[in-house]
């Protein structure tokens, strides 16, 4: 009698699962290069492999195109004449912007595939039996990591693709799908926003007790409880869950073992050596064997001419942000020479905050490579400020004095005096500034209900100007759908329980 089995393909490097099928007359053989599920999470050794998978999944789902398409389709870069149309869709809104692009499709394929195989190490992890303390020890830590993966990934998801959180319709909001378990043939319809938050959160819990005993430390490239509660802190400020938000970023705060850096050496430190006294989270890169992807199309150096060719440049508005006390212009910031279109500019601004890590390079010139830096103390302080000020009442004192922590820490004076609305600004204009170009500017539009006219550019002769209000002169409404990305076009083919998002 012939029988058919499920085969899970558990491949070292990615963990990556692949469906099969055996057939035999009297018993099932497994080729030498596949191994059924059922025995892939068999020892304490197992887990180890699909953890490493896990880590390795998450390398290649942090800054490239996971970082650059929200910040380009937002207010603070201009398109120059070189950019070969490259995120141009994001960058133009409207009618170019379809929900078959590959800005919206990248990131929905990217974090599911890597659920799928977060959510076999859940239901895997709960059949191996550990024989030692350390093997339970190390075995409580891998579903952690699961759990807080998943977490994650979500998080990510809801923030692009549904609307911002709003307790009065979060219940009825349509979110993304939850997929809980692996089901290859699954066609799940989208959650509500409130049920999505609610798995975050539920999986933040039981990633926090499993990870109670993983100590944070600056520079860390697995997850440890200080993780679990800087992703806590984020999601809950996108929750407006404002004492919850508080009570998470100041745990990460009052720890003080990720002091923010007090001078513009250490800061540079940070963003082209890897300096790693502010950071909670980063993803291992190691030269040659574990690359990142990268933010590359800020510099577009070229070693044969010794200068630059961006894709994109920051406006006048955003470089002007910036005080000439704050050091952090000159390093988040860079004036280059550049050329675009055959033409030399001898001094532009350009955004310097992904130079690439001389240790990391594998030639002459940069490839841009870092150590992904996920999470850093400095959206903490950001989080507790303007959770405090939503707060309101003696709450605004804290956020105030929180703010001024992190501007003095940078060069800036303290501030005095602020309240209300006032503060308020104060607290988005230095997230602003201090977030540039991490991935957060469109969603923190789209969170405080702002649009956006795109900022004044440099100079006019080398940047697209054609049509001028799909470029420098774009005009946002804050009520725009595209805020919202479109579920992508595939995806509402191969799955006809998906509701597309209205706009697209």
């Amino acid at each position: 009698m012939k029988m058919k089995k499920l085969l899970i393909k558990n491949m070292v490097a990615f963990a990556a699962i692949l469906t099969l099928g055996s057939c035999e007359k009297r018993l099932d053989l497994y080729p030498y290069n596949s191994i059924e599920l059922s025995q892939s999470f068999q020892t304490a050794k197992d887990a180890a492999t699909w953890n490493n998978g896990l880590y390795s999944d998450l390398r290649g789902r942090v800054y490239g195109s996971y970082n650059i398409s929200q910040d380009v389709q937002a207010d603070q870069l201009n398109a120059t004449l070189d950019f070969g149309n490259r995120n141009g869709n994001p960058h133009r809104w409207g009618t170019s912007f379809l929900s078959d692009d590959g800005a919206l499709s990248g990131p929905w394929q990217g974090y599911y595939f890597a659920l799928r195989n977060i959510n076999t190490c859940v239901a895997g992890f709960e059949k191996i039996k550990t024989t030692t303390a350390a093997e339970a020890t190390a075995l409580s830590k891998y579903k952690g990591d699961a759990y807080l993966a998943r977490a994650y990934y979500y998080s990510e998801l809801i923030l692009r693709f549904a609307k911002p959180y709003d307790r009065a319709t979060a219940a009825t909001d349509l979110g993304v799908p939850l997929v809980l378990e692996f089901n290859i043939n699954a066609r799940p319809a989208r959650a509500t926003v409130q049920k999505v938050y609610d798995q975050i959160l539920s999986d933040i819990a039981t990633a926090k007790l499993n990870l109670a005993s993983t100590a944070g430390t600056a520079g860390a490239t697995r997850f440890t409880i200080d993780v679990v509660t800087a992703l806590e802190a984020r999601v809950r400020l996108h929750m407006q869950d404002w004492t919850g938000a508080m009570a998470a970023a100041n745990t990460i705060i009052s720890s003080n073992r990720y002091p923010l850096l007090t001078t513009l050496t250490n800061l540079n430190n940070m963003w082209t050596n890897d300096l790693a006294t502010e950071v909670i989270f980063n993803s291992a890169v190691v030269k040659q064997t574990e690359s990142a992807n990268t933010n590359s199309i800020y510099l577009g150096f070229n070693g044969a001419t010794g200068k630059f060719t961006p894709d994109f440049i920051p406006t006048v508005d955003f470089v002007n942000m910036f005080d000439t006390s704050d050091f952090r212009r000159s390093v988040y910031l860079k004036q280059l020479p550049v050329i675009v279109q055959g033409v030399n500019y001898p001094t532009m601004w350009c955004v310097n905050k992904f130079p690439g890590n001389p240790a990391l390079f594998t030639g002459a010139f940069t490839n841009y490579q870092h150590a992904p830096k996920v999470f850093r103390s400095a959206e903490q302080f950001l989080i507790y400020a303007e959770a405090a000020a939503n707060a309101g009442g003696a709450s605004e004192a804290l956020a105030l004095s929180t703010l001024n922590t992190l501007r003095t820490a940078r060069g800036l004076t303290a501030l005095s005096g602020l309240s209300g609305a006032a503060l308020m600004n104060e607290i988005r204009n230095e997230r602003t500034r201090e977030l540039a170009f991490e991935g957060f500017r469109l969603f923190d539009l789209k969170r405080w209900k702002l649009g956006f006219t795109r900022g004044t550019p440099q100079d006019l002769g080398a940047i697209n100007v054609t049509p001028a209000t799909s470029y420098h002169q774009i005009n946002i409404a804050a009520s725009n759908p595209q805020f919202v990305w479109g579920v992508p076009t595939y995806e509402i083919n191969i799955n006809t329980n998906l509701v597309q998002n209205p706009g697209w």
